[in-house]
Order: structure tokens, then sequence, then C-alpha cells
């Protein structure tokens, strides 16, 4: 009897062990800190839209830093365009989120992007917008082939926000009366900060670029279909990513809950 119970002693505890590695490997204990743990020393490259600047550098960022101690996250803010030449030419980006789907297609079209990780996610807005206080007889974007001051936009050529201006501009017949004015800015915080300042009448930048000063006032949108496709950000993890773990994860907390409230708050709307 007592060998018996010897045997079934040994046979339970056994039992318990395999049960134990079971649940460990299967991630039931400890598998964020494991996650974590395993991340640490990486250093995440990010290339984002300048419109982005506010909501990565005083939450997003510092709120992942927080949840994965060993990272890193180093932002590069630029137009667009620029972050796609940057790219082109060797800049070492991890994740590219661009302000419009046309300079991540262009290098997904060039196999600089892991497409698998690609990622429609977020909706801007197009808004005219004036100094604070401002005495300009402006409430639409038709009254802009009237005025004699100047009117900023980002650079077409290179800035989504400028291309969308234009879009706007010429499905609305203005083009041509307004080109002469044109104040050409190398990104979109560029175009605020003219207006802000007041070296231009007006400007047309992005909705959250408008909300994060108190400077300017919206005048209005642009009108529904002057633009022949919506405002949307992609992001993405490049494809000779270095440190494409790490990259992956900040793709993944980006389209968590508690960072998209972040976004939603900076007044965009997430893609659905």
């Amino acid at each position: 009897m007592k060998s018996m119970n010897k045997w079934l002693i040994i046979v339970i505890i056994a039992l318990v062990v395999v049960i134990g590695v079971g649940a460990y490997a299967a991630g039931w204990f400890g598998s964020s800190d494991a996650a974590s743990t395993e991340l640490n020393g990486q250093e995440v490259n990010l290339a984002a839209a300048a419109s982005l600047k506010n909501a990565y550098d005083k939450d997003l960022i510092p709120m992942f830093e927080e949840k994965y101690p060993g990272v890193k996250i180093t932002p590069t803010y630029a137009s667009s365009g620029d972050l796609q030449s940057q790219i082109e030419n060797g800049l070492e980006a991890d994740v590219f989120m661009s302000a419009a789907n046309k300079q991540m297609d262009a290098l997904v079209d060039e196999g600089l992007i892991d497409n698998d990780t690609n990622v429609q996610f977020l909706e801007n807005k197009v808004v005219l917008i004036v100094p604070k206080d401002s005495n300009a007889n402006i409430s639409s974007f038709d009254d802009l082939k009237d005025i004699n001051g100047t009117i900023a936009i980002g650079d077409p050529e290179s800035v989504p926000a400028g291309q969308y201006a234009k879009e706007a501009l010429t499905n609305l017949g203005l083009w041509d009366n307004v080109e002469s004015k044109l104040s050409l800015g190398t990104d979109v915080t560029a175009v605020l900060n003219q207006v802000a300042q007041g070296s231009a009448e007006c400007g047309i930048v992005y909705s959250t670029d408008a909300k994060s000063t108190d400077d300017v006032e919206v005048v209005c949108e642009a009108p529904e279909n002057s633009l022949n496709t919506s405002v949307i950000y992609p992001v993405a993890v490049l494809k000779d990513s270095k440190n494409a773990d790490a990259a992956n994860k900040f793709v993944e907390f980006l389209q968590t809950k508690e960072a998209k409230d972040v976004f939603v708050k900076y007044g965009f709307t997430i893609h659905e």
C-alpha cells in the first residue's frame, strides 16, 4: 500500500509539472513581460507625416515606451513626399506613416514596404483657415478668387495637404484664379504657421492641424465632392526594418483602443 501511495504522489507531481510547463509555453503566465524583454534594446525609427507630430510626441510615443520600456521610438517628421524620397535614398526607417496613399503606394511598388503590415488607418479633413480675429471677407472656398492677399498651401509636388488643396481648387474651378496668389509650404505645419503668424491671408490645411493652435480659425471644410478621394493615412513596416519585431509591435499598438482614442482626441477619424 505504501508503495502504491508513493507512485501515486510521483504521478501527481509529474502531472503538475507537465501542466505548468504547458501553461507557460502557451503564454498563460508572464507573456507580456516576456514579450517586452525580448524587445529590449531595439529602436524603432518612425517616419511620419508632419501632421502627426503632436499626437506622437505628446501622447503615443510616451505611452508605447512606458508599455515597452526596453524600446526607443525615434521619430522623423516631414511632408510625406519628402519622407518617401528619404526612404528611397536610404533613410533607415522601420515604420512609415503617410498622410496619403500616393507615397505609400509608391514605396510598395518599389518593394520597400512589408505589404502584409500595410493598414489603411486614419482619416482627416481638408479645411480653409484664416488668422484668428481676421478681418478678411472669406466665408467659403469660392471667395478665394476675389482676395488680394496670399493663400498658403503645401507644395503639391511633395506635400499631400497641398495635393488635396490643388485637387479641391481645381475641381471647384478656382485653380487658375488663385495660382498666382499661392505661397507653397514645405509641409502642412509650415502652412499653418504662415497663417497663424499672419503672413498669409488664409491657408488650406488638415482639420487636425487647425485644432492644434488657437491662432487660426476654420472658415469651412472643403466642399463635398471637391476631393476625388478621402484623406487616408496608411501605416506600414518597412521590408528591410532592422528592428522588425519592435516595429510590428508598434504598429499593433497603434491599432489598440487606447491609441485610437488618442488619434480621435487630436481630431482624426479611424478609417473603417
